[in-house]
Formats: structure tokens, C-alpha cells, sequence
């Protein structure tokens, strides 16, 4: 992926992971992406992805492609959980830990108001994708 801002300079390894994770929600067809940065709240991760399926089978396969092209990009998955049983599959990436929700549990649950990160700060499809494409070290 080029980095726009600097050409010369190479993307931290957690924005070139949310950047292959996007990429696989994308080509998943899942919906309402969008991105938090949370490095500022917690040591845990840097970024969460969220995404909506439509089922419980898109659920599955929106998961297993970012899985896939996580894996094909050289990252490791260090789990998931709630696959293909549950109406919320999780991810965890290291520095990106994806949410695949279906609507219900995504309204429900409201992982960005969790985080006291309303919806303007949080990072939709256009701005995550853009952000992910130009952020440096």
C-alpha cells in the first residue's frame, strides 16, 4: 500500500494491519465500517474495526475473509470467538481487534458510545479507508 503523505517512509505495522483488514471487509461486503482509535484509552489494542453482516452466515464470512487476508499480509490471528453461533464475532488482531455485528447486536451493544467516542470522531468507511492510506509513524 503506498503511504501518499511520504512515499519514502513505511506505515507503522498497526495502521498497514487495519489498512489489510478494511481491504478484507470490503471484499466481504460487510457493512457500516468503521474504525476507532483507541491507543489513546488502552494498551491493548490501537484500533478497532467494526463492521454489520447481514446474517449469521455473513457474519461467518466476513470474519474468515479478514482472517484470511490478515494471515495472506503476513499478521498473525491470535483468536476469534463466536463464530457461525453468535450474532457477534470477534477477532483479535493484535493492534486490531475487528467486531462483526449483526444490526441488533450492533444497536444494542454501541461499541462507540462504549468507548465515549461519539459518532463524529469515529472513523466511517471514507475516512478510515483515507486515514489508514496516510498515516506515518
Amino acid at each position: 500500500m503506498e503511504n501518499k503523505k511520504n512515499p519514502d517512509k513505511p506505515q507503522n505495522p498497526s495502521t498497514q494491519l487495519l489498512a489489510v483488514v478494511i481491504d478484507a471487509l470490503q471484499d466481504a461486503k460487510a457493512k457500516d465500517i468503521t474504525t476507532l482509535d483507541v491507543s489513546h484509552l488502552t494498551s491493548v489494542t490501537d484500533h478497532l474495526a467494526i463492521c454489520t453482516g447481514t446474517s449469521n452466515r455473513h457474519l461467518k464470512t466476513i470474519a474468515e475473509t479478514a482472517m484470511g487476508k490478515t494471515r495472506q499480509a503476513g499478521f498473525d490471528v491470535l483468536g476469534h470467538e463466536g463464530e457461525g453461533v453468535s450474532e457477534w464475532v470477534v477477532v483479535d488482531l493484535g493492534d486490531v481487534v475487528l467486531h462483526v455485528m449483526s444490526p441488533e447486536a450492533r444497536g444494542f451493544y454501541n461499541l462507540e458510545g462504549l468507548w465515549g467516542i461519539d459518532s463524529d470522531e469515529a472513523e466511517g468507511r471514507d475516512g478510515a479507508i483515507e486515514n489508514a492510506s496516510n498515516k506515518t509513524t
